[in-house]
């Protein structure tokens, strides 16, 4: 569902906090841009693009000390933002005016077409976290763990069907 902000109209349809609490993320009416605010200050920290056309944005989240952030869509894709630095992510150097001239992720993967996904960033059973991994449990059932570098390249290090969501469930 959509939300209106009352300070400024903009349209939200997702919303989400870092661990700490310290940084908020919104995503956009269309789903097309993600804004990360200090809750302390309320300032802008970063404002990102998932894509052009419009999407529903299933879920953001921040890995543990916030450096990134990983926002997944009804589109099936998956995108990788740097937050404490962005020059990680990309930008078109042929675009000075609008939406091209914005931060694009860093990297992305892609799940099955126009199936929705729930992400995280993984820990060890020791709690401390996995170096640049996402997991994604697809609304399709599909368990996938990409894990990615700082030049945005992402592999698909596992996958499995997590559920069989042909059979029917016996209660």
């Amino acid at each position: 569902a959509v939300v209106s902000t009352l300070s400024t109209g903009t349209e939200l349809q997702c919303v989400a906090l870092n661990h700490s609490g310290s940084l908020a993320a919104t995503a956009s009416g269309k789903g097309t841009l993600i804004r990360v605010f200090d809750t302390r200050t309320r300032q802008l920290v970063i404002e990102v693009r998932r894509g052009t056309d419009t999407a529903t944005v299933q879920c953001i989240t921040f890995n543990r000390d916030s450096t990134f952030m990983c926002v997944s869509s009804d589109k099936g894709t998956v995108h990788i933002f740097a937050i404490r630095d962005p020059q990680l992510n990309k930008r078109l150097t042929v675009a000075s005016v609008g939406y091209l001239a914005s931060q694009w992720a860093m990297g992305s993967f892609s799940l099955k077409s126009e199936c929705p996904a729930t992400c995280v960033f993984p820990a060890h059973s020791s709690g401390s976290a996995v170096k640049n991994a996402v997991i994604a449990l697809s609304y399709d059932g599909t368990y996938h763990k990409y894990v990615f570098t700082s030049d945005g390249n992402c592999n698909r290090e596992s996958f499995n069907v997590f559920l069989d969501l042909t059979q029917e469930l016996e209660i």
